[in-house]
């Protein structure tokens, strides 16, 4: 009996520190719009002058994540890449290069993704229970991450995270007491239902539009309304 005890002790000890060593911070960064597209909005709505809003917005959180947590806790960066590229090359600068120079700076496993799939696969791919954390910094709707949102197209999603999409994430990547938050317009009126509903947990989204100029002083971006769980 006393075997069959220490047994059981020593496989759930074993979970628990295999759990523990996979205690993954996510944080994945959708796409800015390019320059010229900007300039057909009034200035009021000119809200990706600056390419940078949602890697900075990314670098803000890998600190505060690794003041909390120190310097060996895994963060996961997933980046929206062709928007970098892009943006990039119509700015004359290496932006994917300066992320990838912010990534190595913090310690942080930078995984490019291409597509709105690429994104689900790149989530799937975490082991299972490991994910603490998980913050979105980007455009987005009341139903998906538009991690796309005006490289292509004036205004246009070509790549995103539909509320519809989120059953094909792997529920069990995440730990049963992980903190998820979206940065990103409207989530909290659609989505975050949606996100709890299929993936068991709760997703802290905005009821109202997020304002990133908030950056420029140290903070996080604001919320016009509120926000909700």
């Amino acid at each position: 009996m006393i075997r069959k005890m220490n047994k059981k002790i020593l496989t759930l000890l074993l979970l628990f520190l295999c759990n523990f060593a996979h205690a993954d911070h996510v944080i994945v960064s959708g796409g800015c719009s390019l320059n010229r597209w900007e300039h057909y909005r009034v200035a009021q709505d000119q809200h990706d002058k600056w390419w940078g809003n949602f890697i900075r917005g990314g670098t803000m959180r890998m600190d505060e994540i690794r003041k909390a947590y120190g310097p060996s806790v895994p963060i996961i960066w997933i980046v929206y890449r062709p928007a970098y590229e892009m943006r990039g090359r119509e700015d004359g600068k290496n932006y994917v290069g300066m992320i990838d120079q912010q990534a190595a700076k913090r310690g942080a496993t930078l995984v490019w993704v291409n597509t709105g799939s690429g994104l689900i696969s790149a989530l799937n791919a975490r082991p299972r229970g490991s994910v603490k954390s998980f913050d979105y910094f980007g455009h987005s709707n009341k139903l998906c991450f538009c991690i796309d949102y005006g490289t292509e197209i004036l205004a246009v999603s070509t790549q995103w995270l539909h509320e519809r999409d989120l059953g094909k994430i792997r529920s069990s990547i995440f730990a049963s007491n992980a903190y998820c938050k979206s940065w990103g317009c409207h989530t909290g009126e659609s989505m975050s239902a949606v996100w709890k509903s299929k993936l068991g947990i709760p997703l802290e989204g905005a009821r109202g539009k997020t304002d990133y100029r908030a950056l420029a002083s140290g903070q996080y971006p604001e919320v016009s309304g509120g926000w909700v769980r």
